[in-house]
């Protein structure tokens, strides 16, 4: 099991489980986090999963997508720290990883 620490858009810290290979937003999704709309499903297609990752872990995430980074561009809410959490799937590399919440645009 792969830790994640959560922190919505609120400041509320949450603490979740995940199976290996389980997308970052399906885990959010499954926590009712209201700002993880996942209109695609994961398909790459929106940027309603957008969070914020801990630098500290950064180098451990796979390369961002062009189309990634597309969609990433229509947020008002982009930071260096931004990626969509339907690209972020739960590997041992990533146990305790903690991704905040962007806001919604």
């Amino acid at each position: 099991m792969i830790k994640l620490h959560i922190v919505t858009t609120d400041g509320d810290d949450l603490y979740a489980e995940a199976d290996e290979s389980q997308s970052v937003m399906e885990i959010l999704r499954d926590k009712n986090i209201e700002e993880i709309r996942a209109l695609c499903g994961g398909q790459l297609s929106c940027a309603t999963c957008h969070v914020y990752v801990d630098p500290a872990y950064a180098d451990r995430l796979p390369p961002m997508l062009a189309e990634e980074d597309d969609l990433l561009d229509s947020s008002d809410h982009r930071t260096p720290e931004s990626r969509l959490s339907c690209q972020i799937f739960c590997v041992d590399a990533l146990d305790g990883i903690k991704v905040t919440v962007a806001p919604s645009d």
